[in-house]
């Protein structure tokens, strides 16, 4: 077993591996080596933890560990690119779940403490050990911090469920709230203060202190579900990102029940970070941070502008001579590229326009796909060269100088109505202006409105011509005829 003095030096060097992880992890060709970082993190503070002061039933805990990690093994190599997104946010349930039990666990040992006589708690080893010694003031911040863990755990819980469901397809992607919308919500939350400051004053609920943490596990379970059932599909990027930050706030909370300060510096960095992106893609997207996170996207101010002339559809050999025509091309790829699991086809057409001597890049906006960095991670499988992988901010004002844009399922990220309709509910979200090179090409499933539901001016536009099918298949038929 490790003293103390070992656990403290293993937890810090862990602490300062899962920051340089996250440094790594702004950088493409560091992220690789920023994951290995996290790894070797992870591993030492969970061997650190194991074999630590007051580590317990280390048999249990190792069976355990072996069925989850199994479990972990055929998921990750059963789960599509395509599908991180639903997976990422099913993970954040399981962190705000746990956080749910061990808020309940804290509990149920404090009460077990209370029962027990001053020579009895005198022989208590771990957490029980710690509650003995606890002063009354130490033991009312310790009910605050297991209140906290519950509620933070219990909206990440079942805001992380609606958000997998969304992003799976298994519930509808709009916006839905019940009536009343926000003053539920706000209800539900002024409830729950109300239920801390009786739980940790204990104010009247002697003996009934559990059906507390219950009643507000539930408002907080409310809370959860209906905050996001209430947010659209165009803001799940922001969302997972959000849910990834209560997520840490829910691990550092867990932390601070526990006593464990890994927890709560990884619990801290993954909270903060998980805002600071979410409010980063919010400015982005020219969306207040907290009309997303509160929900109800797509709220228009008046009539939608009307949309004049027709989409003209075009086919492979059209695409291929102007391609074969262009000297400059710029990609710009959305969620339907990772629907159809066109990277690699993707790659392959790169490969061959740059072996001809053309100028080949691609186009990313902060919100493509429905994660963030979504885009880069299927580029980068797909051996995209990092160099020609461009964010919008460095690319826009190329787009006028470019013979040829290829779109590959996009809608939102290349919407002029986000600059000619103030009407639009994207109206001001900075968009990548495909609409100004020469000829534009949209590769798209139909003519429906993608996942959002906002038509696209894009798609009229004398320029622009519709590549109808599947992506991958589309692609593919361009390749047999390039020159």
């Amino acid at each position: 077993m490790f003293d103390t003095g070992v656990v403290s030096a293993a937890y810090l060097s862990a602490a300062v591996l899962f920051i340089l992880s996250l440094g790594g992890l702004s950088n493409q060709e560091s992220a690789k080596r920023a994951v290995w970082y996290g790894i070797a993190g992870m591993a030492l503070a969970v061997l650190a933890t194991l074999f630590g002061p007051g580590a317990a039933n280390l048999p249990i805990v190792a069976g355990t560990f072996a069925v989850a990690a199994v479990i972990g093994w055929i998921v990750a190599m059963r789960v599509q690119m395509t599908e991180m997104p639903q997976l990422v946010a099913a993970l954040h349930s399981f962190v705000g779940l746990a956080a749910v039990f061990i808020g309940f666990n804290a509990h149920f040992e404090l009460e077990t403490v209370n029962a027990l006589d001053p020579a009895a708690r005198e022989a208590l080893t771990g957490f029980a050990g710690l509650l003995a010694h606890k002063t009354p003031v130490e033991i009312n911040i310790l009910k605050v911090e297991a209140f906290l863990g519950i509620f933070i755990g219990a909206v990440t819980f079942t805001g992380s469920i609606v958000a997998f469901g969304k992003l799976a397809g298994k519930l509808d992607g709009k916006a839905k709230k019940l009536p009343g919308g926000h003053v539920l919500n706000a209800s539900a939350l002024l409830a729950s203060l109300v239920l801390m400051v009786m739980y940790v004053g204990d104010i009247g609920v002697e003996g009934r202190e559990l059906t507390v943490l219950l009643a507000m596990a539930a408002l907080a379970l409310f809370i959860g579900f209906h905050l996001v059932m209430g947010i659209g599909g165009a803001d799940m990027p922001v969302v997972v990102s959000m849910l990834n930050s209560y997520s840490g706030w829910a691990a550092a909370a867990i932390g601070f029940t526990l006593g464990n300060d890994l927890l709560i510096v990884t619990g801290a960095l993954v909270g903060s970070s998980g805002a600071i992106l979410s409010y980063i893609m919010c400015k982005a997207m020219n969306r207040s941070f907290v009309s997303v996170i509160l929900g109800g996207f797509g709220g228009t101010t008046g009539p939608a502008a009307e949309i004049e002339g027709e989409q003209i559809a075009i086919d492979a050999d059209g695409v291929a001579s102007a391609l074969n025509d262009a000297d400059s091309i710029i990609i710009v790829p959305g969620y339907g590229m990772a629907v159809a699991q066109a990277q690699q086809s993707v790659s392959e057409l790169t490969r061959k326009l740059r072996a001809a001597g053309k100028n080949v890049r691609f186009a990313i906006h902060p919100v493509a796909g429905r994660l963030p960095g979504h885009m880069n991670v299927l580029l980068a499988e797909a051996k995209v060269p990092y160099d020609i992988v461009l964010e919008m901010d460095e690319i826009n004002d190329d787009f006028p100088s470019t013979d040829v844009v290829i779109v590959i399922g996009s809608n939102d990220i290349v919407n002029p109505a986000a600059q000619d309709d103030p009407n639009s509910p994207i109206a001001g979200m900075p968009v990548l202006e495909v609409w100004k090179a020469k000829q534009v090409f949209v590769s798209k499933r139909g003519q429906g409105t993608g996942y959002s539901g906002i038509e696209n001016p894009l798609f009229y536009k004398d320029n622009t011509r519709m590549f109808y099918g599947d992506a991958k298949v589309a692609v593919d038929s361009l390749l047999g005829k390039l020159a």
